[in-house]
């Protein structure tokens, strides 16, 4: 196996698909001969040919728009949208007309669109580089939505979304593209501190849709985190001193209800963890999914750390980003109640 961060996970898993499946093309903003803006598509034009890696003209509307027909005659597209802040131009096109395709058509056509986008913060982006857009996609029914927190699992996921019949929207957390946090400005360490990348293998495998993993072991508190936050998470706990567990969702949806449900169960506690907007983030439709199914088993009030209900500030970035301390904070008080 090779040792790899997420960008070379993410190019080897569009390598590997494109090899062994003629139907599958990459086209976005500047994705073929530069390679993208955070080079996760580098080479491949080179290797693939014109084709199959192509530079499309800076309308995310058209890129929606011309997948939808590339996929109802049996092709698999790959669509970058550069950062995810440009979607909302395309959001007509892949609510109205990509997560609808199967459900119009009686189910006489699919949609097997995987678009990929760069999501969040850390980068100090500013507004309109930052944006977490993944509770507008996991609202509209015929959408699956998912969010890798490590190398290997955006190879496998990634992987999985395209050999998928249904379109899935696939949100990168940019601020983990290249591996570990240093410490600086309540930046947690990340548990590949050792390690920069992660040993990922070469060829096809895939990690599945709808399964979540524990990414930590606990029985005090259960505490559900997906991409950033599972290490912003890792490193809280070892900074509160609680014995929690933490659940990476990898897929918000379909969520993986069973696996929420049996840790809080086993630990009476919850704390949702999400770098989103508070007001009608995804930790919302967690908090319900919990209470809902959960509420003879907890023993204190499901908490939530979210960024903050404005838009993405520049100058104040780590205010707004939950970091370790804001999470060990909620994780103490959670434990006190």
């Amino acid at each position: 196996m090779a040792t790899m961060n997420m960008i070379q996970a993410l190019n080897s898993a569009m390598d590997v698909l494109l090899t062994r499946d003629p139907n599958v093309l990459i086209f976005g903003e500047d994705v073929g001969f530069f390679g993208g803006v955070f080079r996760a598509t580098e080479g491949l034009q080179k290797k693939h040919g014109l084709e199959r890696c192509f530079d499309t003209p800076i309308a995310e509307a058209g890129l929606i728009g011309i997948s939808v027909g590339m996929a109802a005659y049996g092709l698999r597209p790959i669509v970058e949208i550069q950062f995810a802040d440009y979607i909302y131009p395309a959001y007509d096109q892949i609510v109205s007309e990509v997560a609808r395709l199967r459900y119009r058509s009686a189910g006489q056509f699919t949609a097997p669109i995987t678009i990929r986008s760069p999501y969040g913060g850390g980068i100090f982006g500013g507004q309109t580089h930052s944006q977490s857009v993944e509770a507008l996609f996991t609202h509209v029914a015929g959408l699956k939505v998912v969010i890798p927190s490590n190398p290997y699992d955006a190879k496998g996921l990634l992987i999985a979304s395209v050999e998928e019949d249904d379109p899935v929207v696939f949100l990168e957390p940019k601020r983990i593209y290249n591996g570990p946090f240093d410490g600086h400005h309540d930046r947690p360490v990340s548990p590949w501190s050792k390690h920069p990348a992660s040993e990922v293998p070469d060829g096809h495998y895939r990690v599945p849709l709808g399964k979540a993993a524990v990414a930590r072991e606990g029985s005090d508190v259960t505490v559900l985190a997906y991409g950033t936050m599972v290490h912003v998470v890792l490193a809280a706990v070892e900074e509160a001193g609680v014995d929690a567990e933490v659940i990476d969702l990898r897929t918000l949806w379909p969520v993986d209800i069973e696996a929420i449900t049996g840790s809080v169960r086993k630990t009476g506690r919850c704390v949702i963890v999400h770098e989103a907007t508070r007001t009608s983030g995804f930790g919302a439709e967690l908090s319900a999914l919990v209470q809902e199914r959960c509420f003879y088993h907890l023993e204190a009030p499901i908490l939530r750390v979210a960024g903050w209900d404005t838009p993405y500030p520049h100058a104040f970035e780590w205010e707004y980003f939950p970091g370790p301390a804001r999470v060990a904070a909620a994780l103490k008080r959670t434990m006190e109640a």
